[in-house]
């Protein structure tokens, strides 16, 4: 059965969860966008030595072939798949770079665990050019606006068929499976508070024509009250993952991600993580890893989306009311950019997706 054509619906979507959420839905016809099927088969974990296990299952299957290398960041996440990579493999670690500007840097962390496991750590830098230019080779490939970090998982990605390696590893899911998103994690919420934390963009304020679209949150309420671990492990897992695939596939290399093939067997200990404890199975692995290592702070995946958008004056389209951005965050003006950018591109049919 043919998907149904619904411009505004999927651009609702879009900037209330970064994906569209009805896969019987596209933006334009003949448009088959981009879906990476999540893991069926994941290994349940009930403690810290369970996780480790699981992850170095995972970590020796990924790395048999000896061309496998790590995207490795300054957290925790990727520094235990280090400590599981071969000796002598090949690291990378994303800087973004705003001429004359100081950004979050993780390269000097991740250079410290790349000595420590002994792999050859490389950098890749990402300018705001490398938006502007590789965002619409991910969106063609897609079929539908690209996440911002996909443009640095492409870089790095292309760089590493370059350097000779037919795979990469990530340390995705992990904040998502084992409770490291402590602010949603904080309290309970309603499910109208809830639509209000968490959508990135709540369309009526971008969009002329906007949809509130419940259906995500609704499926994991009760009694009023979202379970927030079961969303995230439902709705953001499975966008979360699919940014990261649409990158590797349109680069053309193998996608690894350990963490996301396996799941909690156990309830989550909401009580560990508001008393400061975010993500501790994950946490108690780091430790045994690295005894005596100060276990870092939690930094996103750095993008410096708010000094490179700092001058964008807002999309001009007729879809979107003037000045819709004027007070958004730097990262909420990229969920508009790219939505913008991508009607361009079905207007002017510079798409061809698979």
């Amino acid at each position: 059965m043919g998907k149904t054509v619904d411009r505004e619906f999927c651009a609702s979507s879009w900037l209330m969860f970064r994906t569209i959420v009805d896969k019987g839905r596209c933006f334009a016809k003949d448009i088959q966008a981009y879906h990476m099927t999540p893991p069926k088969e994941r290994s349940r974990v009930h403690d810290s030595l369970e996780l480790e296990e699981a992850l170095r299952r995972g970590m020796a299957k990924a790395t048999e072939d000896g061309k496998t290398a790590l995207a490795l960041s300054g957290g925790i996440d990727s520094a235990i798949l280090a400590k599981m990579m071969p000796r002598g493999s090949l690291a990378y670690t994303f800087k973004c770079v705003v001429p004359g500007v100081e950004v979050a840097d993780e390269t000097p962390m991740a250079a410290r665990y790349a000595e420590e496991c002994g792999l050859e750590h490389r950098i890749v830098e990402v300018y705001w050019e490398d938006m502007e230019q590789l965002a619409p080779i991910l969106m063609r490939h897609k079929g539908a606006p690209c996440h911002s970090i996909e443009v640095q998982i492409y870089k790095a990605a292309g760089q590493a068929l370059l350097d000779g390696c037919s795979a990469v590893v990530f340390g995705e899911s992990a904040d998502i499976v084992y409770g490291g998103m402590s602010n949603l994690l904080s309290k309970d919420w309603t499910i109208g508070e809830f639509i209000d934390r968490y959508s990135y963009v709540m369309p009526y304020k971008a969009l002329r024509n906007p949809q509130l679209i419940s259906g995500p949150y609704e499926r994991w309420t009760k009694d009023g009250y979202t379970d927030v671990h079961a969303f995230l492990n439902a709705t953001m897992y499975e966008e979360a993952i699919n940014s990261y695939a649409n990158a590797c596939a349109t680069a053309g290399i193998v996608l690894h991600m350990p963490y996301s093939k396996t799941v909690l067997g156990v309830p989550l200990d909401y009580a560990r993580i508001r008393r400061g404890e975010n993500k501790y199975l994950v946490r108690e692995v780091f430790e045994r890893l690295y005894p005596g290592w100060r276990t870092p702070d939690k930094i996103p995946m750095p993008r410096p989306l708010n000094e490179w958008l700092k001058n964008w004056e807002g999309p001009r389209r007729s879809e979107f009311w003037p000045h819709c951005t004027d007070a958004m965050t730097g990262d909420q003006k990229w969920y508009v950019f790219a939505l913008e950018r991508f009607f361009e591109m079905l207007d002017n049919h510079e798409y061809d997706c698979e």
